[in-house]
C-alpha cells in the first residue's frame, strides 16, 4: 500500500524526516520564502502539508495543491496560514498548540532574568576584568508583578514559573478565564495591565488583530522601571517604539525571542545594551521538537482514521 504524499516546506532534522517517512511519502521542499510557482507534478499529488506559522501557506500556493486534505503548522503559531482559503476548500487545518510550551516558557524566563539582571553585560565585564563596583546594580526578580498578554499554554507555563519566584500574576486575554487560580488578576486592556506590571510578557499570537499591540502608549504605561519580554510574534511589538523607549529610558529593558523582519537581525535594536535577543529559538529543544512532531503524527492519524483531530483551527 502506497504512503500518502506529504509536502514539508520547513527545514527539519534528518531524524525528524526519517520518522515522517515511516508514515508518509515525504516531499521535502524547505524554504523560508513562499514559492507561488508551485511544486510541479509532485504538488498535484500532495495530500498533507507540514509548515509553521512563520512560513505559512498562502492561497496562491494552495492553487498548486489540488488534492491537499490537511495542512498543519508545526508549533502554536499560524499567522501566515490563509485559513479562509483552506476552509473554502474544506481543508482540515491543525497546529501544535501547547506542545512546545514548556520550552518556550523556559527560554522566556531566561530572557527575563538575563534582561533584568543584565547577565550578558555582567558576563562581558567579568571577561574584561571589570569588578562589580564599576557596574550598575540591578533589581531582583522575586516578588515582582508579572503581567502576561495572552494566557494560553505558554502563558500558563510562564505564570507557573513566575509563581516559583513569588510573583503576583496579572493577565490580559480576549476574555476572562474561569479555570485560573483565584489570585490571578484579569485586566480589560493591555495598557491597564502594563500600568500594573513590573514585567510585561507577551505570548499572544501574531496576525492583524495583535499587530503592534505593544505600542508607545503601552510602553509608557509600563514605565521607567518596567521590563518587556516577547515570546509571541515580532509583529505584536512596534519595533520603532520599543527602540525609542529603550534609548530614552521609557522602560528599563527588554528580552526578545521574536522580532519584526525575521530572520534579518533587528537593526533598530542590536546596538542597545538594555535588551537581550535570541533568534526565535524559544520553541526549539529536542523535547519540544519531539512533542510537536508527535502531535502532528497523532493529528494525521486521527484524520486518516475518521476521528476528530486534536488541535483544529
Amino acid at each position: 500500500m502506497s504512503l500518502p504524499p506529504l509536502l514539508v516546506i520547513i527545514p527539519m532534522h534528518p531524524e525528524q524526516l526519517s520518522e515522517l517517512q515511516t508514515r508518509f511519502e515525504v516531499i521535502y521542499r524547505p524554504s523560508h520564502h513562499p514559492t507561488p510557482e508551485g511544486w510541479g507534478p509532485e504538488g498535484e499529488r500532495v495530500r498533507f502539508v507540514l509548515t509553521n506559522g512563520s512560513r505559512g501557506m498562502s492561497a496562491a500556493e494552495l492553487t498548486h495543491l489540488p488534492n491537499v486534505e490537511l495542512v498543519s503548522a508545526l508549533g502554536a503559531g499560524y499567522e501566515n496560514l490563509d485559513i479562509p482559503a483552506m476552509r473554502a476548500r474544506n481543508i482540515v487545518v491543525v497546529h501544535g498548540a501547547g506542545a512546545n510550551a514548556p520550552t518556550v516558557a523556559d527560554q522566556g524566563f531566561a530572557l527575563l532574568l538575563a534582561a533584568i539582571r543584565r547577565i550578558p553585560e555582567y558576563d562581558a565585564a567579568c571577561r574584561k576584568g571589570i569588578w562589580r563596583d564599576a557596574l550598575p546594580m540591578q533589581p531582583g526578580v522575586a516578588g515582582k508583578k508579572l503581567g502576561i498578554v495572552g494566557l494560553g499554554a505558554v502563558g500558563r507555563q510562564f505564570a507557573n514559573r513566575g509563581e516559583g519566584f513569588d510573583m503576583q500574576i496579572g493577565y490580559r486575554n480576549r476574555n476572562r478565564r474561569d479555570d485560573l487560580p483565584s489570585h490571578y488578576q484579569y485586566f480589560d486592556s493591555v495598557t491597564a495591565l502594563a500600568e500594573w506590571a513590573d514585567i510585561l510578557v507577551v505570548t499572544a499570537p501574531g496576525g492583524a488583530e495583535s499587530h503592534h499591540m505593544i505600542n508607545a502608549d503601552v510602553l509608557r504605561a509600563l514605565g521607567k522601571d518596567g521590563f518587556l519580554v516577547n515570546l509571541g510574534r515580532g509583529s505584536v511589538v512596534d519595533t520603532a517604539a520599543l527602540a525609542d523607549a529603550l534609548r530614552n529610558g521609557v522602560i528599563a529593558g527588554a528580552g526578545l525571542d521574536v522580532y519584526e523582519g525575521e530572520p534579518s537581525p533587528p537593526a533598530a535594536l542590536i546596538d542597545l545594551q538594555n535588551i537581550v535577543l535570541s533568534p526565535h529559538v524559544a520553541g526549539r529543544s529536542p523535547e519540544a521538537e519531539a512533542a510537536t512532531l508527535s502531535m502532528f503524527m497523532e493529528n494525521t492519524r486521527r484524520y486518516q482514521a475518521g476521528e476528530p483531530v486534536m488541535t483544529p483551527l
